[in-house]
């Protein structure tokens, strides 16, 4: 079960409250502002900085 398009519309990046996009590979969300990946397990958004990872 992928994430809906009602739950990925209200998601922020957490630290500069942009709006976040799923990766094609729908293993997490990035934040374009802040190049910030935040991942996706069983489904759910994990949108604590701490668990996420720089984007190259």
């Amino acid at each position: 079960m992928a994430i809906s398009k009602d739950l990925l519309e209200i998601l922020v990046c957490p630290i500069c409250k942009t709006p976040v996009e799923l990766l094609q590979d729908d293993n997490g969300l990035r934040c374009r502002s802040c190049r910030l990946v935040y991942p996706i397990r069983d489904d759910i958004p994990v949108m604590l900085v701490d668990e996420a990872r720089k984007e190259l």
